[in-house]
C-alpha cells in the first residue's frame, strides 16, 4: 500500500502546531536574509541515479532548516510540434489543477492541492521553457512536514487529471494572454527574432491563439505519458539533510511514478537521452525585417544561433560579452550607444546556451528618427569587437567584475539550487562552480577574439525592428 497523501488523513491543525510552524518559516527567512555565501564544493556533492533512471544531484546544508528540491524534466517546448505550439507549458499548467484517484488513494480538486500545499506552508514554483520543464518546492527539513509534501507532488506529476472543462478554462486565459502580448512591440520583436533564428526548428515554434485552441485532453494525456517519465528527470537538493534522508526523500518524490503492468515494478530506464527532436541548422540565412507599429520608440533586437551549453569557449565567451554587451554600464555597447550619444537608455548582448546550439543577441530601445543611427553603431561596435578583441584594461576590468561578484551567484539556497540544477541537467562538470572564477581567471584576449569569430558571423545575423521610421529597411 502506498503511503497516505496530504490531505488524506492526520491534518495539522492545532493552535500549537501551526505557532510552531510559524516560528520555524520566520526563523528560517531570518536565516536566509543573514547567512554568509554558501559553499558548494565538488567533493560535497552527492549524485546518484535512482532504479527508475532519474539523475538526483544532492547538497547537504544543515546551516538553515529548510530544503529545496527542483525537478527538471526534459519536457520542454522543444518536443512540441508546430501545430500544438504550447502543449508543453499547458501540461504544465494543468498539472496542479487536479489530481485522479488510484487504488489506495482519491482525487484532489485544484483547492484541495493549493489548501494541502499551503496547510504545510510549502513554497511550490515551476516552468517550461525550452529545454526542459521545472518544479520547485521549498519545506521546512522536519520530516513529517517534507515526506507529505514530497507525495503530494508526486501525486501531481505523475497522476494528473486533465478535466475538459478546467482545460478549456486556462486555455481561454492563455489565449487571452496571448493576444494581449501580439499588441506590445517587444513581444512581437522578440517572437518575430526567435522564428528568424530557428524556422525549421521547435525552437523557433510560438504559441498562437488557434494553436492553443486546438489543444485537447488527450494530446496532454500523450504529451505527459511520453515525456513525464522518472527516467527524464534531473532532481537537485539543496538542504538540511543527511544523504540518507535525501535518497528516501527521492524515493518519496518519484512515489507515483507509473508501475509496468507486468511486474508491478518501476521500470527501469537509462538515463534522459540527449537526442534532440530536430536537427538544427546555424547556417540559416540572416534576416532583416520592419515590422510597423504605432509604439513611439522603435525596438531593435538582433541575433544568431551560437553555442550550447557544453561549448568549450563558453568561458572565453562569457568574459567577451560581458565586455560587449553583459556588463551594464561598464560595457562597450554602453559606452558607444548611451554614454556618446545618448541613443538609448540601456543596451544589452547575451549568450543564451541551450541544448543545442542557442543564440547570441544585442538588443535596445530608441526613439523612432534614431533607430536607423543605432542600428548602424551597434552593428559597427560589434565588428569592430570582433576584429580586435578587448583590450587589456577592458579584459583586466571584466576579469575582477566577474569574479568579484560570483559569491553573490551563491548567496542563498535558492541561488546555489538554479546553479546546481543547471549543472544537473545539462550534465556538466561537478567542478564547474569550484573551477568557474580559475577559468574564468585564464581567458586571454586572443581566446575572446578567436571564440567570438567563430559563433558570431555577422553575415549571419539577423536584425528585427518593431515600431522603426517610417520607410525604414534595416
Amino acid at each position: 500500500m502506498r503511503p497516505q497523501s496530504l490531505g488524506q488523513q492526520q491534518q495539522f491543525g492545532t493552535k500549537g502546531e501551526s505557532m510552531k510552524r510559524t516560528l520555524l518559516i520566520l526563523l528560517t527567512a531570518v536565516s536566509i536574509f543573514g547567512s554568509s555565501a554558501l559553499q558548494a564544493r565538488s567533493q560535497d556533492l552527492r549524485q546518484w541515479t535512482t532504479a527508475s533512471g532519474a539523475r538526483v544531484l544532492f547538497l547537504a546544508a544543515p546551516e538553515i532548516p529548510m530544503v529545496d528540491v527542483a525537478i527538471d524534466v526534459d519536457a520542454g517546448s522543444r518536443w512540441e510540434t508546430s501545430v500544438h505550439a504550447g502543449l508543453a507549458a499547458m501540461v504544465g499548467a494543468m498539472m496542479p489543477r487536479g489530481i485522479r484517484a488510484n487504488s489506495t488513494m482519491p482525487a484532489m480538486n485544484e483547492t484541495q492541492i493549493s489548501e494541502s500545499f499551503a496547510e504545510l506552508a510549502v513554497q511550490r514554483g515551476g516552468g517550461v521553457t525550452l529545454d526542459r520543464a521545472s518544479i520547485s518546492l521549498r519545506t521546512l527539513s522536519d520530516a513529517e512536514v517534507r515526506e507529505r509534501a514530497a507525495r503530494l507532488l508526486s501525486r501531481m506529476m505523475f497522476e494528473p487529471t486533465f478535466d475538459q472543462a478546467i482545460l478549456q478554462r486556462e486555455k481561454l486565459r492563455t489565449i487571452a494572454g496571448l493576444r494581449e502580448s501580439m499588441t506590445q512591440p517587444q513581444s512581437i520583436a522578440t517572437k518575430a527574432l526567435w522564428r528568424a533564428l530557428y524556422p525549421a526548428h521547435p525552437y523557433g515554434q510560438q504559441a498562437t491563439p488557434e494553436t492553443i485552441e486546438a489543444i485537447t485532453a488527450d494530446d496532454l494525456i500523450r504529451f505527459h505519458r511520453q515525456h513525464w517519465q522518472a527516467h527524464r528527470m534531473r532532481i537537485t537538493i539543496v538542504g538540511a539533510l543527511t544523504e540518507a534522508q535525501a535518497r528516501a526523500w527521492v524515493e518519496q518524490l518519484l512515489s507515483a511514478a507509473p508501475m509496468t503492468s507486468t511486474t508491478g515494478e518501476r521500470a527501469v530506464m537509462h538515463a534522459p537521452s540527449r537526442q534532440h527532436p530536430a536537427p538544427l541548422n546555424v547556417q540559416t540565412k540572416a534576416v532583416r525585417q520592419a515590422i510597423a507599429h504605432p509604439a513611439s520608440q522603435s525596438h531593435l533586437w538582433l541575433g544568431l544561433p551560437a553555442i550550447a551549453r557544453d561549448d568549450p569557449d563558453f568561458f572565453a565567451l562569457t568574459v567577451g560579452n560581458y565586455i560587449l554587451g553583459g556588463g551594464g554600464f561598464v560595457s562597450r555597447l554602453t559606452e558607444e550607444i548611451r554614454e556618446k550619444r545618448g541613443l538609448s537608455y540601456s543596451v544589452f548582448s547575451a549568450f543564451q546556451p541551450l541544448a543545442q546550439p542557442g543564440p547570441f543577441l544585442m538588443s535596445l530601445q530608441t526613439q523612432k528618427a534614431k533607430a536607423p543611427e543605432a542600428l548602424q553603431v551597434m552593428e559597427k561596435t560589434l565588428l569592430r569587437f570582433l576584429q580586435e578583441g578587448p583590450t587589456e584594461k577592458e579584459l583586466k576590468a571584466a576579469k575582477q567584475n566577474l569574479i568579484g561578484g560570483f559569491a553573490l551567484r551563491l548567496d542563498t539556497n535558492r541561488k546555489l539550487l538554479d546553479n546546481l540544477a543547471q549543472i544537473n541537467f545539462y550534465d556538466m562538470p561537478l567542478d564547474y562552480l569550484d573551477t568557474w572564477t580559475e577559468k574564468v581567471s585564464r581567458v586571454t584576449r586572443e581566446d575572446i577574439r578567436r571564440a567570438m569569430n567563430r559563433v558570431v558571423a555577422p553575415e549571419r545575423i539577423s536584425v528585427i525592428v518593431v515600431a522603426g521610421p517610417e520607410g525604414f529597411a534595416p
